[in-house]
């Protein structure tokens, strides 16, 4: 457990950090923090997704982990959407988002460790890493664009800085091209600004809104933080049962589908100008409730 105790301070740590430059005005508005979403969006993130996904193994991006953990994630979100709806939710992009923080892992700062030390092998949250940001994304970002026509708003997606940064790296990680450590090292330098950036920008905007204010708001954070933390798991574990993978296949699905909501839903909804209530609030709690859900897992498959 001490790959999940230590990817938890560093994300702990740097939220303080943002929260503090929040309250003492260093970042003094929601414009200054924003700057710090788009440096995030446009810079930092793609370049780190392209240096992940360049050193993947092509042998290992489609396995029946990867499948199970996607499915369960499609039917988590489509769950939300309903029970949104029922709750008077209709507006597509609040749903999107509110879907998003109900089922989008956060596989990368604390995914990849998770991985590495928790299930003995970094290679079960490469792949979800790509299938969040080649397919999962591009879905959520087409439907949250303020663009009239859906077609435009499906080229705007597909074209986004994390898309391309993303198919980069998988077409060198398919070729095995070397590229040049002049070229490489400078954007792994710049991708490791990523994490930060994003983590600092949700501190500093808690210091300018009360999680779980608002009624209506709260009310569907807690149905995310529980789609999140307990169906989705449970998603995995049944679809795992029907694909008959093994305990240990079992074992990383849940581990990986209980991962708190990845920050990436916050700064999505950020920078298409859209209500960060649920992705700020949901990110937050799920980041404290994660671990005991995968202790508990750990207990009974690990």
């Amino acid at each position: 457990m001490g790959g999940i105790v230590t990817s938890y301070g560093i994300i702990l740590g740097l939220i303080a950090v943002g929260f503090i430059m929040g309250t003492t005005k260093v970042i003094a508005s929601d414009e200054q923090r924003t700057v710090l979403d788009r440096l995030a969006f446009y810079a930092a993130l793609p370049a780190l997704l392209f240096t992940v996904v360049a050193r993947s193994e092509p042998e290992h991006m489609l396995s029946p982990v990867l499948i199970v953990t996607s499915v369960a994630a499609v039917i988590t979100a489509l769950v939300f959407v309903a029970i949104a709806r029922a709750y008077g939710t209709c507006n597509r992009a609040d749903l999107t988002i509110g879907a998003a923080s109900s089922s989008y892992m956060n596989s990368n700062n604390i995914g990849l460790p998770v991985s590495m030390y928790v299930l003995g092998n970094a290679a079960y949250a490469a792949p979800v890493v790509l299938f969040q940001v080649l397919i999962y994304a591009p879905i959520i970002l087409a439907l949250i664009d303020r663009s009239s026509s859906l077609v435009v708003s499906v080229r705007h997606a597909v074209l986004s800085p994390l898309v391309l940064g993303s198919a980069a790296g998988l077409i060198v990680a398919f070729s095995h091209v070397d590229v040049p450590e002049a070229v490489f090292h400078p954007l792994e330098v710049l991708g490791g600004a990523a994490i930060p950036l994003m983590l600092m920008s949700f501190g500093a905007s808690l210091t300018t809104a009360t999680p779980l204010r608002d009624p209506h708001a709260r009310t569907l954070t807690f149905w995310a933080v529980g789609l999140k933390q307990v169906g989705m798991p449970l998603a995995a574990l049944a679809c795992g049962l029907l694909l008959g993978l093994s305990q240990q296949q079992l074992f990383a699905a849940m581990i990986l589908a209980a991962l708190p909501t990845a920050q990436n839903v916050y700064n999505y909804a950020s920078n298409y100008g859209r209500d960060t209530r649920i992705p700020r609030d949901t990110g937050l709690i799920t980041t404290f409730t994660a671990l005991p859900t995968m202790m508990v897992i750990a207990a009974f498959l690990g």
